[in-house]
């Protein structure tokens, strides 16, 4: 059914909600603000890691301390984004066997275009070909906004694979996350979403934000393929 897949990140091929949690508190220890547990964290991320600071920082953007609080953020996480995170497991594999069989592999994320890159390089070097992050600078709008998508096809095309960005053979093009927003950026691109329970939002959860296709493991992926 579908040969190329467009993976969100955090909490769908990466567990990396420790090192999430350990830079948002290292930047509000810095400057003397409540640190948030883990669960807190859960709940806050993806949307993009401004907004995720806007969360855990008392009164948000409108804290004078805001800005150096999130440059803060944002240098730890860089330098300390691989501490804890790790592959869920079956995923390396999983990835492998989708490239085995010819499919085209993408990821997606709000988290920083710099962060994104660093962590599919280092990651998954063989199998991810394409790897797009939030570059609002850029005219790339974060999810849900489905500009992320349309420059990973866009890319994926320019890697020899013609037809990904646009035209009819955008129906074998699937979305695979893990939050309400990878549903509504899949939504908002065109293509179906298949969700997975294993990230960082439950079932009911996605069931009330439209999800309409599951999945446990990763290798039920191979299942979906034409």
């Amino acid at each position: 059914m579908y040969d190329t897949y467009i993976f969100d990140l955090d909490g769908t091929l990466l567990d990396t909600l420790g090192d999430l949690a350990a830079s948002v508190n290292y930047a509000l220890r810095t400057y003397g603000m409540p640190e948030h547990s883990i669960d807190d964290v859960r709940r806050f991320v993806g949307n993009g890691v401004r907004k995720l600071m806007e969360r855990v920082v008392p009164n948000g953007a409108a804290n004078p301390l805001f800005e150096e609080a999130f440059t803060t953020f944002r240098a730890y996480y860089v330098e300390h984004a691989q501490d804890t995170t790790r592959p869920y497991k079956g995923i390396p594999e999983t990835l492998v066997s989708l490239r085995e069989r010819g499919c085209h592999l993408a990821v997606v994320s709000n988290k920083m275009r710099k962060a994104t890159e660093k962590l599919c390089r280092h990651f998954f070097p063989d199998t991810i070909e394409v790897a797009i992050g939030e570059d609002e600078a850029a005219g790339i709008h974060k999810k849900p906004a489905p500009d992320t998508v349309f420059a990973a096809l866009d890319a994926l095309d320019a890697l020899g694979n013609p037809g990904l960005s646009l035209g009819s053979h955008r129906a074998s093009v699937v979305y695979v996350g893990d939050s309400d927003v990878d549903i509504e950026t899949a939504h908002n691109a065109g293509i179906p979403c298949i969700s997975v329970l294993w990230g960082f939002r439950d079932k009911d959860f996605l069931l009330q934000h439209g999800a309409k296709t599951f999945i446990s493991a990763p290798h039920e992926l191979l299942e979906s393929l034409g």
